[in-house]
């Protein structure tokens, strides 16, 4: 099945770069240090898609020695150069953005500056210079539509002739509500199994190029 699409919508982390997983190194590192034992995977599982405030505050609830406004600081900063230092692409992102030959932008749960880390560390960042969206400046997370609605408008495209490429729930959820057409990418099959025929999917990011037709 191919698309009719004329822009592309992506998300950033776990779909262009690798940063949730050392994100959520980071967070269970810091959490050691608080004498809390948990490991990188039921991080991952706590915070795929999930705004990071909510997050925070889900950890500060099962362990409430933790001071959410302390945690995030200390996240932030010691995640920022963590990222900077040792981020990779997504296997076939590079590739995939330098050779799309659309309009495109990134639009994520995430702060700005930690966007553009992300992308600066793994030379996507010129792709993307003026076609950032952080649900920060918008003032709404996904799942809710208008992150990606904010997105279409930057590219002056209409959502329907957009495709979002997204790797976990709320943002399937997000440009599903938005009225895009999606790609869930590596999504696990309990995901799958309830988007159904609803979305396309992808193992590889090699695949969204032929899903677009251009290969």
């Amino acid at each position: 099945m191919r698309m009719t699409i004329e822009a592309v919508i992506f998300d950033c982390d776990g779909t262009l770069v690798d940063s949730e997983t050392v994100a959520a190194s980071v967070i269970a590192e810091m959490l050691a240090e608080e004498g809390i034992d948990t490991s990188r995977e039921q991080i991952l599982l706590r915070s795929r898609g999930e705004k990071f405030a909510r997050f925070v505050a889900e950890l500060c609830e099962s362990w409430p020695q933790l001071d959410a406004d302390d945690f995030t600081v200390r996240y932030r900063r010691r995640s920022n150069t963590v990222l900077a230092g040792e981020l990779q692409a997504m296997p076939g992102a590079v590739e995939l953005v330098e050779r799309l030959g659309l309009d495109k932008c990134v639009a994520s749960n995430g702060p700005r500056d930690k966007i553009e880390t992300c992308l600066a560390a793994t030379g996507l960042l010129s792709h993307f210079t003026d076609r950032i969206v952080s649900a920060y400046e918008v003032g709404s997370w996904k799942p809710d539509p208008q992150l990606i609605w904010h997105a279409a408008a930057l590219m002056q495209v209409e959502p329907a002739r957009c495709l979002l490429v997204e790797d976990s729930r709320a943002g399937v959820e997000a440009g599903l509500a938005a009225g895009v057409q999606v790609v869930g990418y590596r999504l696990p099959a309990d995901l799958q199994a309830r988007f159904g025929g609803r979305i396309c999917y992808a193992d590889d990011l090699a695949q969204i190029a032929t899903l677009i037709g251009r290969r």
